[in-house]
């Protein structure tokens, strides 16, 4: 059913070409299959994965099939494509595919879409722009290296030249090549250009593209009241009032939740005020207070999990001439994306139908065939663009309500949630806290690295084998999970967005007090981890430190004028590789972050104008939370529900930020989250080195009054 539903989409796409070529890519091996030509119909039958079509007039059409989240992979996707096909940008066409078994990983997260497509999708491009060739070779009876390829045009050495679209028909007819040559990273033309988004011209005459415009005839819309704690169950509700209002059709409840069903949102939105409920304590309803007590308990307990132990720990600390010990803690906090949860289901007995903003397309699927029962084949699932996620649209519990209130009202439905429903009713970023200890010897080197961190579901609050880890002969690294009734899930850069803060903020302290740079310390550690690195790791230092001293020099490291103070960070994650230093002014001794430079290695930039932005929104994301956002619990129940007591970052407190990548050709990896981790330690650093204060705890805010007002 999946395939012919991508089918007749595609279909929908291609409708009146006649005569164009249409090749196959397959997903998992990025070998393209047989080339059929593309009729006002064709057998369902075809064995497609994924379609790269070209039609008469020389446009060319691919599906994506990642779900489009802001990251530009939609718009990045088709470039790679492009280039290798060497096809006219402008004649360049994408579409959103649906869920697909065939396209593998159909995910949006762990910032991994494009390191999984780089070479499926520059083997499509490569393999369709072979056999151009090959069929203009023997329309002119010439020999294919007398050709070459150049904006959609293949061109013989004496100018002759056709263009892609007269050639698809022929080319359509040619049996397709195992291996095809790659371009090499010297001849890119369109890589690594700056190109403007392609849902952008959509996006600004405000065309639904969103699950919030999600439309079908004959659906009804719905609100659903949760517990008003995390703890507590329905026991009893009385919805009266609310079935006398004019479009209401039904108040149900399943499992411990209300559902108010009309034929508007503003409808569901008043009866909804009117229902009355009656709930009961079903587990501990926890408070920010008794999470600090757990915290402070279980880092004092002896009991943890080891996730990595590299020589003698003990001993190192035994005969340290200086131990150097510091905790760091960060609270609960919500994704908060602009558009709220929502979902569409549909469920018939032929079948069932989703449509929404999902990062996780598949997980949807397969978590309502089993709350269903049904098989997963049934279930098809349309993808919208989304407002935002964060990680919040991993989870598939707003569609599971979708699906489920839909299978008991027997109506199409679409489940919308308010801002106060997104922000009190989970999924959150999980509150943590860690110690570090390092010890030193008479020389200033660092012998021994501890870490122990403790999370309230968290799973492993720790990354057990990043840097400084690999450069340090004694290490022992902890974590204790706390099962906590307060429901947590990915949110940006999960673990590392605080980590990476904690982490920096103190091997800062640690280079202050061995009275060393605290780059060039970084630096000492890893050319330890070339010579002689110990145990197993992750990174490559060797772009590790390309990446830090490029920062250094962009930024006029340690050359600032006066009244002018920087603090530095780095990190590795998502395979990437991001330093930054943020620079803080103090005038009438009051700090301001004035400016911060990233430079980051993700291997090679697609799209610079997506790149540039990718880098800008999570330096603006990691300062914002860092320094102002903070959800607290009382009784189980979060203390704030809008944004009227929750503080986001301002568009003034904004500040200039300096973005730069480092060019060395090496095939692209993640970078939606890979520049957030950072930020939080290179401004901590900077405020340090402004006031003389260290931060300890998120939000900075908390730290200090004079940070109230940090713009």
């Amino acid at each position: 059913m999946e395939n012919i539903q991508s089918r007749r989409n595609f279909l929908k796409i291609t409708s009146g070409i006649t005569g164009g070529l249409i090749l196959g890519f397959n997903w998992f091996s990025a070998n393209a299959t047989e080339t059929e030509i593309i009729n006002s119909t064709f057998s369902s039958s075809l064995d497609f994965n994924s379609f790269l079509a070209i039609e008469p007039t020389g446009k060319v059409i691919i599906y994506s099939p990642n779900p489009e989240i802001g990251q530009g992979i939609k718009t990045a996707f088709p470039i790679i494509v492009a280039e290798e096909l060497d096809v006219d940008w402008k004649d360049v066409i994408v579409k959103q595919a649906d869920l697909d078994k065939k396209f593998e990983r159909q995910v949006t997260g762990g910032s991994g879409a494009i390191k999984h497509s780089w070479d499926r999708l520059r083997k499509a491009g490569a393999t369709a722009k072979y056999l151009l060739k090959e069929a203009a070779a023997q329309r002119w009876k010439v020999n294919m290296s007398e050709l070459k390829t150049e904006k959609g045009f293949v061109i013989h050495t004496s100018g002759k030249k056709l263009s892609y679209g007269e050639l698809a028909e022929e080319a359509s007819k040619l049996k397709v090549p195992e291996k095809v040559e790659l371009k090499k990273f010297a001849d890119y033309q369109l890589i690594g250009s700056t190109i403007k988004g392609v849902d952008n011209p959509d996006l600004l005459v405000g065309k639904p593209l969103f699950g919030i415009d999600y439309q079908k005839e004959g659906m009804l819309h719905a609100q659903i009241q949760r517990p008003p704690a995390f703890g507590m169950k329905l026991k009893s509700f009385d919805a009266t009032e609310a079935k006398k209002m004019s479009g209401i059709v039904n108040v149900v409840s399943f499992g411990n939740k209300v559902a108010i069903v009309g034929k508007s949102t503003w409808e569901v939105m008043q009866a909804r005020k009117t229902v009355k409920y009656e709930w009961e304590k079903e587990k501990d309803l926890e408070s920010t207070d008794d999470h600090n007590r757990i915290f402070n308990e279980l880092l004092n307990k002896k009991e943890a999990e080891i996730r990595r132990k590299d020589g003698d720990i003990e001993t190192a600390f035994k005969n340290a001439y200086k131990v150097i010990e510091a905790e760091y803690q960060c609270p609960f906090i919500p994704h908060n994306p602009m558009e709220p949860m929502n979902f569409f289901a549909h469920v018939r007995e032929d079948g069932v139908t989703l449509a929404g903003p999902t990062q996780n397309p598949q997980s949807a699927q397969q978590q309502v065939a089993k709350l269903l029962n049904i098989a997963p084949e049934k279930i098809t699932v349309e993808l919208t663009k989304m407002g935002g996620g964060f990680g919040r649209r991993l989870n598939s519990d707003y569609a599971l309500e979708a699906a489920e209130l839909s299978s008991i009202i027997k109506a199409p439905v679409r489940v919308m949630w308010t801002r106060e429903d997104d922000m009190t009713g989970g999924i959150y970023r999980p509150a943590v806290k860690y110690r570090f200890k390092a010890s030193i010897d008479k020389n200033g080197n660092m012998t021994g690295f501890y870490l122990k961190g403790v999370g309230m579901n968290a799973g492993n609050a720790t990354r057990q084998d990043n840097f400084p880890v690999g450069a340090v002969e004694n290490v022992l690294i902890e974590s204790v999970d706390y099962k906590s009734s307060i429901t947590t899930g990915p949110w940006r850069a999960p673990i590392t967005n605080f980590l990476a803060s904690a982490e920096q903020s103190f091997l800062d302290e640690v280079a202050v007090a061995v009275g060393k740079d605290p780059i060039q310390f970084r630096l000492e550690l890893l050319e330890k981890v070339k010579s002689n690195p110990i145990g197993k790791i992750t990174y490559e230092p060797n772009r590790f430190i390309e990446t830090i001293k490029m920062v250094a020099e962009k930024s006029n490291w340690g050359k600032q004028k006066k009244g002018i103070y920087q603090g530095f960070s780095v990190y590795f994650s998502h395979f990437s590789y991001v330093a930054q230093v943020a620079q803080v002014e103090v005038k009438k001794g009051k700090p301001t972050l004035k400016k911060v430079f990233a430079v980051t290695d993700c291997g090679v930039v697609v799209n610079q104008s997506g790149a540039r932005n990718q880098v800008y929104g999570a330096i603006v994301d990691g300062f914002g939370h860092a320094m102002f956002a903070n959800l607290k619990f009382k009784n189980g129940a979060p203390e704030e529900s809008n944004y009227d007591k929750y503080r986001l970052i301002r568009y003034n407190e904004v500040p200039e930020i300096e973005v730069h990548f480092v060019n060395n050709g090496i095939d692209p990896t993640g970078l939606g989250e890979p520049a957030l981790p950072p930020t939080g330690g290179a401004i901590a650093n900077a405020i340090f080195k402004a006031t003389g204060k260290r931060l300890y705890s998120q939000p900075f805010i908390l730290a200090d009054e004079k940070l109230e007002n940090f713009v």
